[in-house]
């Protein structure tokens, strides 16, 4: 009497696909598709539901599953954004960079974060100042998160260790703000332009270096 083999299991690529992770590929697909359009040149405040969803290959009505309005979609771009920023400090820790070059270290560690995630930090740049008050106001608030686990960092380091915790708070402020001012003119840089690009790094640092010098200088 023969046996019969038993079925075999299908493969992980093989394994059926839940309701919930085609939910979240959708909701993906809309992410990226906003992202696209933004890295064609579009500012985010001009593009319209319609043209996010056929960019995503979705219809309309698709996108009222995942997000409330643009607006919320809006706010999820501002979440990546807050993530990458913490990736960056997380790098920064991980890889020690050592007291006598942070400044500069910390520089072109920025710099190549902004060019892995060129769309995310356009996406930021362009939403500071224009656009849904609501997203700017999100994107204040991650700069603020930002600015408060840079000044946790500075303190364990022992940096301005004579400021109170509200005047490193509002130097690490500073110090975003100088960041995402930065951020455009790093992605606008002229590939195959090294000495442009050098001249870039050089004005950055000397920009963090003045923040710094006047922040020793401080008097509360």
């Amino acid at each position: 009497m023969s046996v019969s083999k038993p079925a075999s299991l299908p493969s992980e690529s093989e394994a059926p696909v839940t309701r919930i992770e085609r939910k979240e590929r959708t909701r993906q697909r809309l992410v990226e598709a906003a992202l696209s359009l933004i890295g064609q040149g579009r500012g985010y405040s001009s593009l319209g539901l319609r043209e996010i969803t056929r960019e995503a290959g979705v219809v309309p009505a698709a996108f009222y599953r995942h997000f409330r309005d643009l607006d919320e979609l809006g706010l999820a771009l501002v979440e990546m954004g807050g993530v990458t920023l913490r990736r960056l400090l997380r790098e920064a820790r991980r890889d020690g960079i050592p007291p006598t070059d942070m400044l500069r270290g910390s520089v072109l560690i920025y710099k190549r974060f902004v060019e892995e995630r060129p769309l995310v930090f356009r996406f930021i740049a362009g939403e500071r100042g224009g656009g849904s008050r609501a997203i700017r106001q999100a994107i204040r608030t991650e700069e603020s998160h930002f600015a408060s686990e840079m000044a946790q960092d500075l303190r364990a380091l022992g940096t301005l260790p004579d400021l109170s915790s509200a005047s490193l708070q509002m130097i690490c402020g500073l110090v975003v703000t100088t960041m995402l001012n930065a951020a455009s003119d790093i992605l606008d840089l002229p590939p195959g332009q090294p000495r442009q690009e050098q001249e870039l790094v050089e004005n950055f640092v000397r920009q963090l270096r003045l923040v710094f010098l006047g922040a020793r200088h401080w008097r509360e």
